[in-house]
């Protein structure tokens, strides 16, 4: 019989046997009223440096969830080849935060929010952004969140960028080859994916962009796709060529 791991939780502080956890308010909240836990219950914590470990209830409250670390369930992931980067210009709250969740289900290893000449939305929320990453890493058994870095201007942010790191500009406008046959062509190295507003790049924007060595254009077809959309086909493809798709499953 397969052991009861019971929900899975991230939690940032180190995990080792015998220790113990004080959950936050919301994760409290969540498995005592949500998931109606007991004491004993089992649940699943876990990070990126420590694994992932069963965990027993130990103490709950109105406001309050400990748990007592018990033994470790999975261990660290080896340190391969991260994830990509996703570079968006920040668009409305509903569809962003679907955007964060897909993302981080999908792999990335980065979100970077950038103001682009038509970029609409103006303010991105971070702690938002990082509530939606940790629900998707634990639903979707990640042991690792996604970096998230806080909005910058395009032009800033490519005039500090590591050469090292190859850029996909993923352009509305049909230039430059398909995505499959550029993620073949540059694999192995680290690579980002960027994809513009609602509103696609300005013109100057993408003539600049396209003097830059590390860059590289593709096109995504011939629909014209939301924002969000185009952010998630660009990842699965590039994923299915060059990442780590082999490795998912449904559930």
């Amino acid at each position: 019989m397969s052991e009861r791991r019971g929900p899975r939780i991230y939690i940032a502080a180190g995990l080792a046997p015998g220790a113990e956890v004080e959950l936050g308010w919301r994760q409290a909240h969540h498995l005592r009223s949500v998931l109606r836990l007991e004491l004993g219950s089992a649940v699943s914590g876990f990070n990126p440096a420590d694994g992932e470990w069963l965990c027993r209830v130990e103490k709950t409250g109105k406001s309050i969830m400990r748990l007592t670390v018990e033994h470790q369930l999975r261990v660290p992931e080896p340190q391969v080849a991260p994830g990509p980067w996703l570079l968006f210009a920040p668009i409305k709250r509903a569809r962003l935060d679907w955007l964060v969740e897909k993302a981080t289900e999908l792999g990335v290893s980065a979100l970077l929010p950038v103001w682009t000449a038509h970029t609409q939305a103006e303010r991105v929320n971070l702690e938002r952004m990082r509530a939606h990453a940790i629900e998707a890493a634990e639903q979707s058994e990640r042991l690792s969140l996604p970096e998230l870095h806080p909005p910058e201007r395009l032009e800033r942010l490519v005039a500090a960028w590591p050469p090292e790191r190859r850029l996909i500009i993923c352009d509305e406008t049909g230039g430059g080859e398909m995505l499959a046959e550029a993620a073949a062509r540059l694999s192995p190295a680290p690579m980002a994916l960027l994809v513009g507003p609602e509103g696609g790049f300005d013109r100057r924007e993408l003539d600049a962009l396209a003097k830059l060595s590390f860059v590289t254009r593709v096109g995504l077809g011939p629909r014209v796709l939301r924002a969000e959309t185009a952010a998630l086909a660009a990842l699965a493809v590039y994923q299915a060529i060059a990442g780590d798709w082999h490795c998912a499953r449904t559930r």
